[in-house]
């Protein structure tokens, strides 16, 4: 048995998001939309068709990919980033809290110094550009 507890019987069983992470990293190396098959190609790991589907699916339903319809099937491009997927990630999990307060004040307090500015310099930013609404932000206002 293995320190993650694997007996080398059955394959691992993957971290939630894992798989959306993985179809993401493929899609992103994608020389331009590609097929679910071209994904699952690359993901590997003996996922099945309709598995890799599903996953894009899901991925579709957040805005993290696109899709195209290319004869009976489907085209797939990234629509979002890592960062991108992570903010969204963030703003489901406040989304479902009925006290965003206090998530959010758990979440600011748990920062390292350095990220806590970062965000202090973005929170600033947002408000500047909030009161200057027809003005573009300048080359390295962040």
């Amino acid at each position: 048995m293995t320190r993650d507890g694997h007996d080398g019987r059955r394959p691992r069983r993957r971290g939630q998001g894992e798989l959306e992470a993985q179809v993401l990293a493929a899609l992103r190396e994608a020389p331009g939309p590609v097929t679910a098959a071209w994904v699952q190609e690359r993901v590997g790991g003996g996922l099945a068709y309709t598995t890799v589907v599903t996953i894009l699916t899901r991925l579709l339903a957040k805005s993290a990919v696109t899709r195209a319809r290319d004869g009976r099937s489907f085209l797939w491009t990234p629509a979002a980033d890592g960062a991108a997927l992570a903010a969204l990630r963030m703003r489901k999990v406040l989304d479902g809290e009925t006290d965003r307060g206090a998530v959010l004040a758990r979440f600011v307090s748990t920062l390292p110094p350095d990220d806590g500015q970062l965000l202090r310099d973005l929170l600033g930013l947002a408000d500047r550009r909030d009161a200057r609404p027809d003005e573009a932000p300048g080359p390295r206002e962040v």
